[in-house]
């Protein structure tokens, strides 16, 4: 019954008519981490920005990126996509970091992922994997973060 279920799906998304890139903006809601509020902006047809508005550590994240979008060449609507920007976050205390008196962060983010956009409804599913380095504040590794994002088409 699973496989059946399965095959059900699958059949269903391959048989919707999907465009690629067909929107200007999209906004939607991020689940993973950082979790919070997406927008994404085409500047020309490869090329868009990206702003989060996350909540992180008991505190807030703003992360900006630059991304390239490319199209996979065989399924119409799906594209996969690289990128790189900058985050600054803020929060009042930290149970994870020892030093209380850090109380900001600043730092480099890398993106990669995976897009859809639904022709027929106004749906963008986004699924990233998204590390990041701490350059002040408190500096290191920040981890490979990740999520899905599902944007309203405008």
């Amino acid at each position: 019954m699973k496989k059946f279920v399965l095959i059900l799906i699958t059949l269903f998304v391959l048989g919707l008519t999907v465009n690629s890139q067909d929107y200007r903006t999209s906004l939607g809601l991020r689940a993973g981490f950082p979790y919070g509020v997406t927008v994404k902006h085409f500047l020309n047809q490869s090329n868009a920005v990206e702003g989060i508005l996350a909540s992180s550590w008991g505190g807030f994240v703003i992360t900006g990126l630059y991304e390239n979008e490319h199209w996979t060449g065989q399924y119409p609507g799906l594209n996969w996509f690289w990128g790189f920007g900058a985050h600054i976050g803020f929060w009042d205390n930290n149970r994870y970091i020892d030093d209380i008196n850090v109380r900001s962060v600043l730092g480099a983010d890398f993106i990669l992922g995976l897009e859809y956009t639904f022709d027929e409804i106004p749906l963008n599913l986004s699924l990233d994997i998204m590390p990041s380095v701490n350059l002040i504040g408190y500096t290191g590794w920040g981890g490979i973060n990740g999520g899905l994002s599902i944007r309203y088409v405008f």
